[in-house]
């Protein structure tokens, strides 16, 4: 028998998620795909620096009798399975053996599909719910007064050992502030008129705030729609909004990943029929919108419409840009920017659109940082796997250390404040999009 090719030199494709098959459900069938995948990886390990899915599965394998995947106990691979935070990285930087090829591995997905067997079978703990609800958590801890006792709270020793103990949401984990004017409320919508369409973009924005920008990071979202203003880009918002849905993708809840499309995808297809262009200031929401929806839903005509009309800001402004439709009218120098880049922006398959935006800036010096910032939105806060989001974070927070820049940034905000978590000096993160601001003195 002719052997398999050793690695594929074709662009990687995406099979969609048939999560709507009762087959996908099957457990039997899901053990047999991880033991295949898992002793593919183990042959392979080329991802062994990515995340700690798999420095896990390779100790399951070294410690076992036969030293073979064969001698992992099947109740360990969920071990594994824990570990995964669907970054995607593993799929699209280092991964040889993603279809076209043979072996047809998809390890994110394959990772999903267990977390939506498990999150079948067993619903998730009180403190996934709660963390993973975050419209819910914005609406109530950004109440006035509210917010100020919350905010307080999260800072406050006692409390965050309680808050440890009780809910096993580490004591060291950075939490996000709680503002309780959200962006959406910040943010005076525009008609469009006067814009001018350039290459793929039509000149006007319609903002998807997302639940953090919304309720925890304003202060970046009004950053942002004072460059877009800045550059005569008319900005708008949809009617109504929910979260994209990754936070319950990554638990496994597809049920609710759905509920949440069924909310926003005809707020934004609506928008897109007006002829708007959609951005939404956080990495991860962009590719929600961008990837795991149009995989989720593959024959759906609005999801597909949404998905070629959603953009990063950097690529809606490089795509400007193009056209010479980008003010580069900088006042201000920036200096050197330790930046990090996100890892649901490095796999939208964009390039380093920040990047090259910031380096448009006269006397601006960017250091790129290309690696895990180990935070995941809720990985990095949960008890059990703090320590190990801050293992992940230090080879990106000793970069930062020896870059002696004047700033550090991440497309990420929580990537960002995972950071300042790992320097431990009191500075703090400023967004690129805040940088770019600075840049033109608005």
């Amino acid at each position: 028998m002719a052997g398999a090719r050793e690695g594929s030199l074709e662009a990687p494709t995406r099979h969609p998620l048939d999560w709507n098959n009762p087959e996908f459900y099957n457990e039997d069938k899901l053990f047999a795909e991880l033991e295949r995948v898992f002793d593919i990886c183990h042959g392979c390990r080329r991802c062994v620096s990515l995340c700690q899915s798999f420095p896990t599965l390779f100790d399951l394998v070294d410690e076992s009798d036969t030293m073979e995947v064969d001698g992992v106990a099947k109740a360990d691979y969920m071990k594994v399975v824990d570990q995964c935070y669907l970054c995607d990285l593993c799929y699209l930087t280092k991964c040889p053996y993603v279809p076209p090829h043979e072996w047809n591995v998809d390890f994110p997905h394959l990772m999903l599909q267990a977390k939506a067997i498990k999150f079948k079978k067993e619903g998730a703990s009180f403190r996934d719910k709660t963390l993973t609800n975050t419209d819910t958590m914005g609406k109530l801890a950004g109440i006035p007064i509210v917010n100020n006792i919350v905010n307080a709270l999260n800072k406050n020793d006692v409390f965050r050992g309680v808050l440890e103990s009780s809910l096993g949401v580490h004591k060291d984990a950075t939490l996000p502030e709680y503002h309780s004017k959200p962006l959406r409320s910040r943010i005076q919508p525009e008609s469009g008129e006067g814009a001018e369409a350039a290459g793929r973009t039509t000149g006007k924005v319609a903002l998807f705030a997302t639940c953090y920008g919304n309720h925890n990071d304003p202060q970046s979202g009004e950053d942002l729609v004072a460059v877009l203003r800045h550059n005569k880009i008319p900005v708008t918002l949809a009617d109504k909004e929910q979260c994209c849905g990754m936070p319950k993708l990554e638990l496994g809840d597809l049920e609710s990943v759905e509920k949440a499309k069924n909310i926003n995808i005809p707020a934004l297809a609506k928008l897109v029929d007006e002829g708007w262009d959609i951005i939404a200031p956080v990495p991860s929401c962009v590719l929600m919108f961008k990837q795991e929806l149009p995989l989720m839903f593959p024959d759906d005509a609005e999801v597909a419409k949404v998905r070629d009309a959603m953009f990063d800001p950097f690529e809606y402004l490089m795509l400007r840009h193009k056209h010479d439709k980008l003010n580069t009218d900088f006042k201000n120098e920036i200096g050197k920017v330790a930046y990090h880049a996100a890892c649901h922006q490095r796999v939208q398959k964009i390039g380093p659109k920040t990047r090259e935006t910031l380096e448009l800036i006269p006397g601006t010096e960017i250091e790129m940082i290309e690696r895990c910032s180990g935070h995941d939105g809720t990985y990095a806060v949960k008890k059990e796997f703090h320590e190990l989001s801050m293992k992940i974070a230090r080879p990106v927070v000793n970069r930062v250390k020896k870059s002696d820049a004047q700033h550090y940034s991440s497309d990420c905000a929580m990537a960002g404040h995972q950071i300042a978590n790992g320097l431990g000096d009191g500075s703090e993160p400023e967004h690129p999009v805040s940088l770019l601001r600075k840049a033109y003195g608005i």
